[in-house]
């Protein structure tokens, strides 16, 4: 079984609206998972051999940040859709104080 399949599997009890948005936000993980693989077998840091105290992060690096990135991104909406959403989110105190906020500009 692919990791596409394996991916749709679980969302095999999403509504026919939603399942498009799945389907495109799977293959994006897939894609992604696939890059990140790539990605881990390239360097990640550049050492000056005259100075090993001299170093610095490889283009590798970079996209790897920004990939990983995408890929949480992704994978965190696609649990959205389950419901599976961690509750502590809610219960930031930001998110505590704005709804205090917006609650009292709503009683006058």
């Amino acid at each position: 079984m692919s990791r596409k399949d394996e991916l749709l599997k679980v969302f095999a009890g999403v509504d026919a609206d939603r399942l498009s948005m799945v389907r495109n936000l799977i293959d994006d993980a897939v894609y992604l998972e696939g890059q990140l693989d790539r990605l881990r077998t390239l360097p990640f840091i550049m050492v000056n051999p005259r100075n090993p105290a001299q170093q610095k992060s490889t283009p590798a690096a970079k996209q790897y940040k920004e990939m990983l990135q995408q890929y949480s991104n992704i994978i965190k909406l696609l649990a959205s859709f389950l419901g599976k959403v961690e509750a502590d989110e809610d219960d930031s105190p930001l998110r505590a104080y704005m709804r205090q906020r917006v609650n009292k500009c709503e009683i006058r």
